[in-house]
């Protein structure tokens, strides 16, 4: 609940560490006395403070709240990437990314996306293909990637300094000042700095999950795309990918009940002395959980983006754009027939989830932010 800090929680892992209850040894479970014994350790013994010490934090709430924003920071880059493909794929224009239209609004994250969109479409034959059409304009999620990827890269900034303290703070109560002689009681344990920066966290990666699932549909849609249906070569014989855009908008839907803040819930414990609760531990596993849902839908969009531009050869994406193509390839082949989609959709999210689609797109373009 994030009162008392991470407390029953962190009192489960203080067990391992002096011989109680029960670790995973081995790939199983076994009682801790015995799994620190058969690698050579001895439990610790405890002295004065110690024991409080190692459950009175956010020390839980904290490292699962990083974690997820480690793989955060790595979706937001692949998100402009898989956004990149479906835009040329898509016959969409860079003027919205010209860097005139940003410092007028002068957002860090904003500028930034923009930045990337620029070096990831750079030296597109498909853009070059249809300069001078008569279209004005791209629909929303093509065109405001910037404005809607840079907010999320403005939220992880602050979720990382918010972090970033909070890894090297005193979280412990009461807490004791050597210099002095003092032991002073106080709140630190509260989680409600950490509860906070995980809603906000879980709040951006299903924003960047939502308009990913938007450009899908745009993908697959005949009347949106100018592409077959479902980008199958054979339609009405062949689903296609339709059900791997039912999958990412089962996601997204989902994305939008885990965005809901824990940290605005509160329920008295300890006979109402531990009247405010962070719920802190709820906030950052719901984050993980979105990480987990975003994670697969750009993972959907950059199949679906590979799979429409089998459709626009001979023409080719952008260098950059090219690599990152090569790896969804590399992964899974073009769909000719139907064939079972989750196994393709768990290796190219495992892809996404490891930042290598950015990566091969930026050793060709330069480094993404």
């Amino acid at each position: 609940m994030g009162a008392s800090g991470d407390l029953a929680p962190l009192a489960h892992l203080a067990l391992a560490l002096v011989g109680e209850g029960q670790c995973t040894h081995e790939e199983r479970a076994r009682p801790s006395a015995e799994a620190l014994a058969a690698v050579g350790l001895r439990p610790v013994v405890l002295e004065a403070k110690e024991g409080l010490a190692l459950i009175n934090g956010t020390q839980l709430m904290t490292a699962m709240a990083g974690l997820a924003l480690a793989e955060a920071w790595r979706l937001a880059r692949t998100a402009d990437v898989t956004g990149a493909l479906t835009l040329d794929a898509l016959k969409g224009t860079d003027v919205a990314f010209d860097p005139r239209i940003h410092a007028a609004r002068p957002h860090p994250g904003q500028a930034a996306s923009a930045r990337n969109l620029r070096k990831l479409l750079a030296g597109s034959p498909i853009r070059e293909s249809h300069r001078d059409c008569g279209k004005v304009q791209d629909a929303y999620t093509l065109r405001c990637m910037p404005q809607v990827h840079g907010a999320v890269r403005d939220a992880l900034e602050f979720v990382t300094r918010t972090l970033t303290i909070e890894i090297n703070a005193a979280t412990d109560n009461p807490m004791v000042f050597a210099e002095s002689g003092e032991l002073l009681s106080g709140g630190n344990f509260h989680g409600e700095p950490v509860a906070m920066a995980a809603d906000l966290l879980a709040i951006a990666v299903a924003e960047l999950g939502a308009i990913s699932e938007r450009r899908t549909e745009r993908l697959i849609n005949p009347a949106l795309s100018g592409l077959p249906a479902f980008l199958t070569p054979e339609g009405g014989i062949q689903s296609g990918l339709m059900i791997a855009h039912v999958t990412a908008a089962a996601l997204a839907s989902e994305n939008k009940v885990l965005a809901h803040p824990a940290s605005v819930d509160s329920i008295p414990t300890s006979a109402n002395k531990e009247d405010h609760v962070s719920m802190g531990v709820t906030a950052a596993a719901k984050a993980v959980r979105a990480v987990a849902n975003t994670r697969r839908i750009l993972a959907i969009e950059a199949i679906a983006a590979c799979q429409a531009l089998e459709f626009l050869r001979p023409l080719e994406t952008s260098p950059a754009l090219r690599a990152a193509y090569a790896r969804v390839r590399g992964t899974v082949p073009a769909y000719d027939t139907d064939r079972v989609l989750s196994p393709e959709i768990e290796a190219v999210a495992a892809v996404v989830s490891e930042g290598t689609l950015a990566h091969d797109a930026a050793s060709v373009c330069g480094t993404l932010e």
